[in-house]
């Protein structure tokens, strides 16, 4: 089949931390984009010549609902030339070229597992589609464990929303740990020592979904299969770069 590229508009883009914005985007030429969460949109931005400098995919923020809105969160990268175009040339109101939804990074449907969801940055996104369409939909499912790495505490994305859902939720944990805050009162370091600790003891009944930078989840992958010795089909993940 074609590939069939929409014109999304840029309805809103708010600022959620130092560093990184929430573009919500419609697409007016649908009366439903229908995705899966977890899943990502592919845009061409008129940043390179060739497919392979303009494509850039983001993981989409928001839970599906039948409406033809997305939300995406992006951060500014320093070596980013796509970033550096949305956070410097895009504004409100303009046009972004797009095809999607894509990837098989989603859940079953059948979730038999309690769930650990590791992530660090931006990685968040696909976990927040996922935690937001299980609320919104009554989804059967276990217990939930949100572990969210950053550097400073101006960089938790959505901590209002998560820790809210903490508090009326018993089935649902959230853990944060910043590497560069002293007087943080929580986790200290990087995500690793936050499973490492708490799921020392190997358990047929957990599944591990990962996202963020290669290296974070390298290490977490070795982390799990080789010290805590899960098995690996207990481990997914979606790279970032």
């Amino acid at each position: 089949m074609p590939t069939t590229w929409h014109d999304g508009i840029v309805r809103k883009i708010e600022t959620i931390a130092p560093n990184v914005r929430s573009f919500q985007v419609e697409v007016p030429d649908m009366e439903s984009f229908d995705f899966q969460a977890g899943q990502f949109v592919t845009m061409d931005l008129p940043i390179g010549e060739k497919r392979l400098q303009r494509w850039r995919s983001y993981s989409i923020a928001n839970a599906p609902d039948h409406s033809n809105q997305l939300e995406l969160c992006i951060v500014n990268s320093a070596e980013g030339l796509g970033s550096k175009y949305l956070f410097d040339q895009v504004q409100e109101g303009a046009t972004l070229k797009f095809k999607g939804p894509d990837g098989g990074f989603v859940l079953p449907e059948t979730i038999e597992k309690d769930l650990v969801f590791i992530c660090t940055g931006t990685g968040i996104a696909p976990f927040r589609s996922m935690i937001l369409d299980l609320k919104n939909s009554g989804k059967t499912h276990h217990n939930i464990h949100l572990i969210f790495g950053t550097r400073e505490e101006s960089g938790i994305l959505y901590r209002d929303e998560f820790e809210a859902l903490a508090r009326t939720n018993s089935g649902f944990r959230y853990d944060i740990a910043l590497s560069r805050e002293e007087k943080w009162p929580g986790w200290k370091g990087h995500v690793h020592q936050v499973y490492m600790e708490q799921y020392a003891t190997p358990r047929p009944d957990v599944a591990f979904y990962l996202c963020g930078w290669s290296n974070m989840i390298d290490d977490a992958v070795a982390n799990l299969m080789l010290q805590l010795k899960y098995d690996r089909s207990q481990i997914h993940y979606e790279l970032y770069g």
